[in-house]
């Protein structure tokens, strides 16, 4: 490994009083406490710096970087470091490291600990255009009505599916809610997502109905009990629900491989595509802070279009 390029010697290691380590855990406590961003987001930047410190040390011979040397990192050896993950990471992951080493130099430079933020005129790689991947109507139907029994484990993964589903959470938001979560009577889940934003999402009527048969069979928990419980009573995990998931499919005969967030995708693209939901509403719900996050299910409607249109056209189809 070369760092930084062109044969230039590593920056001297020795000059800085604090180790990268304690620049990084005052960032992370910073984003924690002023940001107020959730501990999966704390662990992703955490991971990001963690990777960029390996890098650094390697590249001076095991040293153990520190606050000097962050001073004298600059686009060069920014640049270095992207070409050596990019051997071994998509674009999207490229991406997220640049966010975080953007953020974490910001951080530094408005305690005065360096003077330049270096990774301010550091270009994010493209990002790969794809499509969500989605169960169809029909097999989000199948999926929901193969799940039946009436023991209190079969009565949860009905009721877990059909929620997912039905309000397109994200996994964790699902693991997450406890029972004054959800108000049956009006039909809404209050949701703590992303940033620790609440937000209110309808839930249909099939879902309510699953969920009622499941609490009654808890015999009616307290309202700060879990939502969701495993085979031992504690919380479900979003690996739990993933597993389950996964063996659901092959019960229903689904073929196709998905996970909890392809129903999230699968909500959000049949609202769209068959319901003619309006984006901004299904912003809304899904709980995204952009709009353009929102709009890659458009791409799923054109191209439901154009199937459409190959199929029923008579200059369109196929002889």
């Amino acid at each position: 490994m070369s760092w930084p390029p062109g044969g230039v010697n590593a920056p001297h290691l020795a000059g800085g009083a604090d180790a990268m380590k304690d620049c990084i855990a005052d960032f992370e406590r910073y984003l924690h406490l002023e940001r107020n961003l959730s501990p999966h987001t704390l662990a992703a930047y955490r991971r990001d710096l963690e990777g960029f410190s390996h890098f650094l040390a390697e590249s001076a011979g095991g040293r153990e970087p520190t606050l000097e040397t962050l001073r004298q990192v600059d686009v060069r050896v920014l640049r270095a470091y992207l070409a050596w993950l990019s051997k071994s990471c998509r674009r999207s992951t490229l991406a997220r490291k640049v966010a975080a080493l953007r953020t974490f130099f910001r951080f530094l430079t408005r305690e005065g600990r360096v003077e330049v933020n270096p990774a301010e005129i550091l270009a994010a790689p493209r990002q790969e255009k794809y499509l969500p991947r989605t169960l169809s109507v029909d097999e989000a139907c199948n999926l929901m009505e193969r799940t039946c029994g009436e023991d209190l484990l079969a009565l949860r993964d009905r009721a877990l599916l059909e929620t997912l589903y039905s309000c397109g959470l994200r996994v964790s938001e699902l693991t997450g809610l406890n029972v004054a979560g959800v108000d049956l009577a009006q039909r809404l889940v209050r949701v703590l997502g992303k940033g620790r934003k609440e937000r209110l999402v309808p839930v249909g009527r099939k879902a309510c109905a699953a969920l009622s048969r499941y609490l009654e069979a808890r015999g009616r928990p307290a309202p700060d009990a879990p939502l969701f419980l495993n085979h031992r009573g504690g919380r479900l995990t979003p690996r739990s629900v993933e597993r389950n998931l996964k063996k659901q499919l092959v019960q229903a005969g689904i073929s196709r491989d998905a996970t909890p967030h392809s129903l999230r995708h699968s909500f959000a693209t049949h609202l769209l595509v068959e319901g003619g939901a309006d984006l901004r509403a299904i912003q809304e719900m899904l709980g995204h802070a952009s709009l353009s996050t929102t709009q890659k299910y458009t791409r799923v409607s054109v191209d439901h279009l154009l199937a459409v249109y190959d199929q029923a056209h008579p200059r369109s189809r196929k002889k």
